[in-house]
């Protein structure tokens, strides 16, 4: 049966939307796939706890606003009703900022990327911390860039003492705030310090923060480091619609900094990298904050259920600020994951150079983690059980 135009308004806009918010958010049963191949695979609908996504997806003010963009798809970006600028303004008011202070881009990976390329070279090297988000080191790599890693300390946070001793003539410091895989935070003061110290040390140097799950944080002393970037040269953050807006299989982020900054990166852009769809979703869901606070909420129940889960198998891990989990399961990763691959439950891959002793454990919905935390103590050897009470 052909699929027409009125049909796939049907089946998108259907109240039951769960399928959609699936590939919308990059869950589905190809991305897994991709991710892991076929084998071993347990059923037809396994936990996908490995990608660090927003389990439901995006809200319905989202799906409802790209159902809405469909009639203006066969339109290039720059020709439909809502445009980049019209999200490029949104963000700007919200950080009472200008439009030149904002770029935008497929996700906040293409502008890592492209900051890699505008701000560093053979002579300017890279620093980032390590393990942390791979992009930046990868690309440092593909370009000839140097690259200086820095060492996490004891409790696996970027260790910001030898990230500013690195800094010193380096072309760029990337700053993942909270860490990706270790899901720790730095307060904002730390943050504040260090940015004084590598501009004091290496006044050339551009640093740049990640904060992809700024959404999820629940420490105190964490602040956002926008105002940091807003007020001062040569900072700049960046984020992205990809973890708690749910929208990671649409691609959308931005940068926010001083204009010469985001100029800089501009030039290395792709034009109009974000579709008609995908605009029309991100500003629905930029405009609509309590649906990020009641995510923020649901992840963090869920997550006390599964970190007190492990607690009751002696298990522990980092202080997680984010949606996943970074366990001492006290035994090599690879085999962690290819157990519980084989009862249905996918977990995340390797970090060097802690594979032989940490996995990293994306947050599912409260239903998925109860299934999955069940296989954990199988998979790690424990009968201990958690009251039924403790998932509410």
């Amino acid at each position: 049966m052909s699929l027409t135009r009125r049909r796939l308004f049907q089946r998108l806009a259907t109240p039951d939307y769960s399928a959609q918010a699936e590939w919308i958010s990059a869950r589905g049963r190809e991305a897994g796939m991709m991710e892991y191949g076929e084998q071993g695979m347990a059923g037809a609908t396994p936990v996908r706890i490995a990608s660090n996504e927003n389990p439901l997806g995006p809200g319905q003010h989202v799906l409802d606003a790209i159902v809405g963009k469909f009639p203006e798809a066969h339109r290039y970006p720059f020709n439909a009703k809502q445009t980049e600028g019209a999200l490029i303004t949104a963000i700007a008011q919200k950080f009472q900022a200008k439009n030149e202070n904002v770029l935008l881009g497929p996700g906040s990976g293409e502008i890592l990327t492209h900051s890699v390329r505008a701000f560093t070279s053979a002579s300017k090297p890279l620093v980032t911390a390590w393990p942390s988000f791979e992009n930046p080191r990868d690309t440092a790599k593909k370009i000839g860039t140097p690259v200086r890693e820095v060492q996490l300390d004891g409790k696996l946070r970027i260790d910001i003492a030898k990230m500013i001793e690195a800094s010193k003539g380096a072309g760029l410091v990337f700053f993942c705030n909270p860490n990706n895989p270790t899901a720790t935070v730095h307060g904002k003061t730390a943050v504040a310090d260090m940015v004084k110290a590598i501009r004091s040390a290496s006044p050339d140097t551009l640093i740049l923060i990640d904060e992809a799950y700024h959404d999820y944080v629940t420490d105190p002393s964490y602040q956002s480091a926008v105002d940091i970037a807003l007020s001062t040269p040569n900072v700049f953050v960046t984020r992205t619609f990809s973890k708690a807006y749910g929208m990671a299989g649409l691609r959308a982020g931005y940068a926010i900094g001083h204009a010469p900054t985001i100029k800089a990166i501009q030039a290395f852009k792709m034009p109009y990298g974000l579709g008609t769809l995908t605009l029309g979703g991100a500003i629905a869901g930029w405009a609509n904050q309590g649906h990020i606070d009641n995510e923020r909420k649901r992840n963090t129940e869920v997550k006390a259920f599964t970190v007190k889960a492990f607690a009751d198998m002696g298990i522990s891990g980092t202080d997680s600020q984010t949606n996943f989990l970074f366990m001492d399961i006290k035994r090599p990763a690879a085999g962690f994951r290819d157990a519980c691959r084989a009862q249905g439950v996918l977990v995340g891959r390797d970090f060097p150079p802690y594979e032989k002793t940490h996995c990293r454990i994306s947050i599912g919905t409260m239903a998925e983690m109860q299934k999955a935390v069940e296989v954990f103590k199988k998979v790690l050897g424990t009968t201990t059980t958690t009251s039924s009470k403790d998932g509410q």
